[in-house]
């Protein structure tokens, strides 16, 4: 799958810009603050209908304006697809060459992995970041764990609410924790799978830029079953249920699991050095891209904001060495300088300041 162009229209701050992307390798290079990374960022938000930056849609549109549109034309399977995504007056409107259409439909068109320097901070980060990264992925191969999570979420705050009043009722309460026990346990089993399916890709990916350290990923749930993990929460609900009544909210459930990682039996989240852990997000990125294209038959779109700066030689060269032909790569940067001649041949470069093109 490739984005072919796309159209920004008072989003951030590319009042009207239209960028060709017909190629397979596509360099946008330009200082800070200037535009490039809106550009991948408005492609991220046509195939998850999210921001990585924004907490809020209005946050997307343009100073001193009241609306945004996304405009692009991808090819999928040999097909060219238009898409476009508008936003005014507190309205959102999607559509599908032309046609209005609903977001599960219009998630499931363009699948694309982002890489940024944000990213590099996953293991330092908080659980919910790398609980943010995993839910991100998996949705875009599975598209109805979205409505998991969102279904999940709602009986989340409805428990959190009740918990809140001065008098609970414990029958309500009871029926929040088997809910949430339902579906809490589906989330934690495809979180399981996915994490499982990934793990063999990105070892591999890892020990071939450290070959003489053992890499693991595990989920903090272990029970692998979905009555095991049913019984799981049913319990820890059990002896949490205090706490939850003296913190006002839900102690319990995949809201609050977290994802681990080891080298040599060791927890990297602690003992990692720097590059070990950049090497592990390396390695998931691309474990990401080759199991999307393994389940779904094409590769996502490769987004690289401003992180091979971030990266040494050796990791550099990996990343850059190691995409596939087929996988079209949107790169930023603030010059070329990062870039050899070999892989500059095949690169199509944009240059842009104050949202526009130059």
């Amino acid at each position: 799958m490739k984005i072919k162009n796309i159209k920004l229209l008072n989003y951030r701050n590319c009042e009207d810009l239209t960028l060709n992307l017909d190629n397979n390798k596509i360099l946008i290079i330009g200082k800070n603050a200037q535009g490039k990374t809106n550009i991948l960022e408005s492609i991220y938000y046509l195939s998850q209908l999210k921001s990585p930056r924004a907490t809020t849609i209005k946050e997307l549109i343009k100073f001193d304006t009241n609306k945004f549109e996304i405009v692009a034309q991808i090819n999928k399977t040999d097909t060219d697809i238009d898409m476009s995504v508008s936003y005014e007056d507190n309205k959102r409107t999607l559509k599908l060459n032309g046609l209005k259409t609903t977001p599960k439909n219009f998630k499931s068109t363009l699948k694309s992995v982002l890489f940024t320097t944000e990213d590099l901070m996953l293991l330092r980060g908080a659980p919910q970041d790398r609980r943010n990264w995993l839910d991100r992925a998996i949705s875009q191969i599975y598209p109805a764990y979205d409505d998991r999570l969102s279904k999940y979420d709602k009986i989340r705050i409805q428990k959190n609410n009740l918990l809140k009043l001065p008098e609970i009722n414990y029958s309500l309460l009871d029926i929040y924790n088997q809910q949430l026990v339902i579906t809490g346990s589906n989330i934690i089993l495809l979180r399981q799978k996915f994490l499982k399916e990934l793990k063999d890709i990105a070892i591999f990916k890892y020990n071939s830029i450290a070959d003489s350290e053992n890499f693991d990923i595990k989920y903090s749930v272990q029970e692998s079953s979905i009555e095991d993990i049913a019984k799981y929460l049913e319990n820890e609900l059990q002896q949490k249920s205090q706490e939850e009544i003296v913190r006002k909210q839900a102690c319990v459930g995949p809201h609050r699991d977290d994802i681990l990682f080891f080298i040599n039996n060791n927890d990297a989240t602690k003992y990692a050095s720097q590059g070990q852990q950049r090497t592990i997000v390396l390695a998931l990125k691309l474990a990401e891209i080759k199991l999307i294209k393994e389940k779904l038959g094409e590769s996502p779109i490769l987004l690289l904001d401003d992180v091979l700066a971030e990266l040494d030689d050796l990791r550099q060269n990996y990343l850059l060495t190691t995409i596939e032909d087929d996988t079209q790569t949107i790169i930023t940067s603030v010059d070329t300088l990062l870039f050899d001649e070999n892989f500059l041949n095949d690169v199509k470069i944009h240059s842009i300041k104050n949202g526009q093109l130059n």
